[in-house]
Formats: structure tokens, sequence, C-alpha cells
């Protein structure tokens, strides 16, 4: 199958990558999440990168494949749930970064996400480069349904984001509010349904995002994942698209 993403023809919107935006992160004391006492911590006076900035406002929210499980009963019928949070005491980063809890479950079993992942958003090796890094929380249940809570509930200390999974570095594309990503070299390790390798391509853009992850045994065989079209992960139409202008 060929890796090249399905290209989307949604609107495009400019987004200046030289904007001032202004996304940090703030803490507040006598929090407590999923049995951890968060102590008091400062706001992050730095801004992310733009880029940075522009992913996590596109990932953010509410996506699911419903349309395309209507028209394709091989479909899964799936929602992913995003919303930032907040790290006490600031994790280890070589810049300013914005994280991330995602979610992703059948939309009959929303309470049941088979996949939780903590997402560390931060300043690729190139220009306007953004890198996704994934983590496995070590105590994923007592996280279901966090993006549902108040942002100020919404704290984990350092010590519980868990194992790095994977990295995904996304690249803007000119003039759009379209990142295209895809996971490095042949992929990330893997011990997940008979997997021992997975990849990941991404195109992330207004109405959604398309995505062509799959899982591969010691063999190089796919063992699950897309196959003949990307899953396609798109807005409830009631939901509004991110308005990408800068905060103030």
């Amino acid at each position: 199958m060929a890796s090249v993403l399905k290209h989307h023809r949604d609107t495009p919107m400019r987004l200046s990558l030289r904007s001032p935006w202004s996304m940090g992160l703030w803490l507040t004391s006598g929090i407590t999440l999923a049995g951890w006492a968060i102590a008091p911590a400062l706001a992050e006076p730095e801004a992310p990168d733009p880029a940075v900035a522009a992913v996590a406002q596109l990932l953010e929210g509410v996506m699911d494949t419903t349309q395309q499980a209507a028209t394709n009963p091989k479909a899964p019928s799936v929602r992913m749930t995003t919303c930032q949070i907040a790290i006490a005491p600031p994790a280890p980063r070589r810049g300013p970064a914005i994280f991330l809890y995602q979610e992703q479950a059948l939309t009959t079993k929303l309470d049941q996400p088979y996949r939780q992942r903590i997402l560390k958003l931060q300043s690729g090796a190139t220009a306007n480069a953004v890198e996704s890094l994934s983590f496995k929380p070590a105590q994923p249940k007592p996280l279901i349904g966090l993006c549902n809570r108040p942002p100020a509930q919404r704290v984990m200390p350092v010590t519980a984001i868990g194992d790095p999974v994977c990295s995904v570095l996304l690249t803007p594309q000119a003039d759009t509010t379209r990142f295209l990503g895809k996971t490095p070299g042949t992929g990330c390790p893997a011990n997940y349904r008979g997997a021992t390798r997975i990849t990941n391509e991404i195109e992330l853009f207004v109405a959604g995002m398309n995505t062509w992850d799959r899982g591969f045994d010691a063999s190089g065989k796919q063992v699950w994942g897309a196959r003949s079209e990307a899953y396609q992960f798109r807005r409830p139409t009631s939901s509004p698209p991110p308005s990408l202008t800068p905060k103030p």
C-alpha cells in the first residue's frame, strides 16, 4: 500500500508561524488527580513555538470516525478525545512544550477507552517542525474521562506520565493549517496484538485528521491497522473548528 497520505480538500486557512502565541500552562494548589496530591507550581512563562501551539489546537477536542463507518462497514466507529493538561512539577524538556491527554474508544464503549496516551508537543530539530512524543500512562484507568473535568483539575505529576512509546514528526504545509507527519525510520518497537513494530502517518487539518496506523509482526507482515484507506477522524458538525488565531 502506498504510504502517501490522502489529501483533504478543506478550505485553506493561512497560519503565520511567526505569530505571538501565548499558550502557557497553569497549575493551582490543592489539586488531586487519580489519587496523586499535586503540589502548587508557578505558571510556565515561556510560550511554545507557534507551530507547536498550532498542532495542539488542531488536536484538541473531539473527533470521530462515524462518517467513515457509515459508508464503510469494515471501518470501526471510534471517538478520539484530546485536551491540554499541566504537569507538576514541569517535566524535563529542551524548550517550551505543551502536554495533551488523549484517549480513543469505540463509540459504543466510550467509558472503556482502548488507548490512552500523554502527548508531549515540542519543537522539532528543523524549522517549524513539531515533535509529538507519546507516553503510556503508568495508571491509565483513573484518567478515563479526564477531558470532561475542568482545566484546573487536569494536572498530573511528572512521575505519572509513564514510559515513552513512540514519536511522530509533523511538518507544516506551505500557507495552510495542514500538517503531515510520520513515525521515524521503520517505526517504533511494540508489543501489542501480535505487533513488534508500529508505524503511523498523519494528516492533520482543521476539519480533523487522517491516520495510517499499522502494526507489523517480527516477519514484517501487517497484523492490524489501516489497509485500503486511512482512519478518517472528523470533528462532529456540532463542534466549531479551532480558530487558529493568536491567544492573548
